[in-house]
């Protein structure tokens, strides 16, 4: 599907719907398909799967969204920086899966900004941190020092994501409203999705 066919997609609510929840489910299964390691479970979304080492040096403030609101304008700033980052990185990375994961977050990250631009979300202007990220990446030699950098903001940014998930199920949790059900909805398909990338960043940064 090219951006028009986004664009025409999320037009119709039940469409968007439909949408939101495949680009969820497309995203997960290909990016264990290309780059889970053997043997582990990258998909388990249970309290026994692994997390990231790198703490919580979130690109920008640490997340905490009471509403699906705030949970989509959470969203699409690391959203955006991905965007970016990954359209120099589908260019310029030279570890195999670091690549293979930069098309597979490019794609994502078009599908994602895209709907969430057509449900009236704001893009943010770029922070200092997420500057720094980014100028960082387009100044990286290409070889191992791009793709750790890639790789590195990619792991922040889903801990990020990761993080902003769990915070709005757990405080939407008594919510009813038929917009709050909505954003529980795309929160719970998207969270398995961020775990995953979580775990797959930080693998690749082992490879590297």
């Amino acid at each position: 599907m090219n951006i028009e066919e986004i664009e025409k997609t999320v037009k119709n609510p039940v469409k968007r719907r439909l949408f939101f929840k495949g680009l969820a489910i497309t995203s997960i299964g290909a990016a264990v398909f290309g780059l889970a390691v053997k043997g582990q479970a990258q998909s388990d979304p249970g309290p026994d799967q692994p997390e990231a080492e790198s703490g919580h040096d979130y690109p920008m403030a640490k997340p905490n969204a009471q509403t699906e609101a705030d949970f989509r304008n959470g969203v699409i700033g690391p959203a955006m920086l991905s965007l970016a980052t990954s359209k120099i990185a589908v260019d310029k990375a030279t570890n195999a899966k670091a690549l293979e994961f930069a098309k597979f977050e490019l794609r994502e990250a078009i599908g994602v900004t895209t709907v969430l631009q057509s449900l009236g979300t704001a893009v943010p202007p770029m922070d200092a941190v997420a500057t720094a990220t980014l100028q960082k990446i387009q100044s990286a030699s290409k070889g191992a020092a791009f793709d750790k950098a890639y790789i590195n903001a990619q792991l922040l940014n889903h801990e990020f994501l990761r993080d902003l998930g769990t915070s709005y199920l757990a405080n939407s949790a008594n919510q009813t409203s038929m917009e709050e059900m909505h954003g529980r909805h795309l929160a719970m398909l998207t969270l398995g999705q961020f775990k995953d990338h979580v775990v797959l960043t930080k693998d690749i940064l082992k490879m590297i």
